[in-house]
């Protein structure tokens, strides 16, 4: 930060002020009661960048987070994921990642995102009847590889491999007017967040396929079919060495010992 720099940190549809830095008097603060004290004792402020961390998150603290720094503003959203679900599939074969809806509301718009970048995929405006797919982003690897299921939202990706393991967010919106109470009956839209997902996919090969506990099961049978396999073949040579003993007491009478 400069010597002249103020830093504002806001939060939510209201611009709440959440945290602050005036670099010209060396005054760094955070406002942990505001809001209902939905951030008291969860807000840690760097001296040095301005950055700001938010610990111990629920979803009270998902939304829009606006920097301004002097007069310059950036905004940041963060989502908090209500569920992670993992789900394993063979490669080559298609997985469905399922979005637990029976049916797209008119004001329901759905996002699917790939991976640490959030990667916009694929998407649902169910208002503007918009479905898309996106299969031209990241290099290309979900080309001809995506279903998007229009009644559901729900997503499939065929013929995987394991270019296409990683986290699969699901969010889902819903798109809300309200009217003022001015003769022009002016259109307010704000956005609510109905819920999220997080699909956990991981993909295996054939060979490759087995979990730690079924792997330790094959890795026993393994031995002991091993050990099965030696004492058939140490039978065998005793069996045999028996039988020319046998036949050497025929021939010759005796036995030494």
């Amino acid at each position: 930060m400069k010597d002249d720099d103020v830093i504002l940190w806001r939060f939510g549809k209201e611009n709440t002020v959440i945290a602050a830095i005036n670099k010209r008097f060396d005054r760094f603060t955070v406002y942990e009661d505001v809001l209902d004290g939905r951030f008291r004792d969860r807000l840690k402020l760097d001296n040095q960048t301005g950055s700001l961390t938010v610990t111990h998150t629920t979803t009270e603290h998902e939304g829009d987070y606006n920097l301004q720094i002097n007069r310059k503003i950036k905004r940041l959203i963060l989502s908090v994921f209500d569920e992670v679900t993992s789900v394993s599939v063979k490669e080559g074969d298609s997985v469905s990642l399922n979005s637990s809806l029976t049916e797209i509301k008119y004001s329901d718009r759905i996002q699917w995102r790939f991976g640490d970048e959030n990667t916009l995929i694929a998407e649902i405006n169910k208002r503007l009847d918009r479905f898309t797919v996106y299969k031209d982003v990241l290099d290309g690897r979900f080309r001809d590889r995506l279903k998007l299921d229009n009644q559901t939202g729900s997503l499939t990706v065929t013929h995987t491999t394991t270019e296409h393991e990683g986290d699969y967010k699901l969010m889902m919106f819903s798109d809300l007017k309200m009217y003022s109470n001015l003769l022009t009956f002016s259109d307010l839209m704000f956005t609510e967040r109905l819920s999220s997902k997080v699909f956990r996919v991981s993909v295996y090969d054939s060979v490759h396929c087995c979990g730690p506990t079924e792997a330790v099961i094959r890795l026993v049978l393994s031995a002991l079919v091993g050990v099965a396999t030696v004492s058939i073949v140490v039978y065998d040579i005793r069996s045999r060495r028996a039988e020319r003993d046998q036949a050497h007491i025929h021939t010759s009478g005796s036995i030494e010992i």
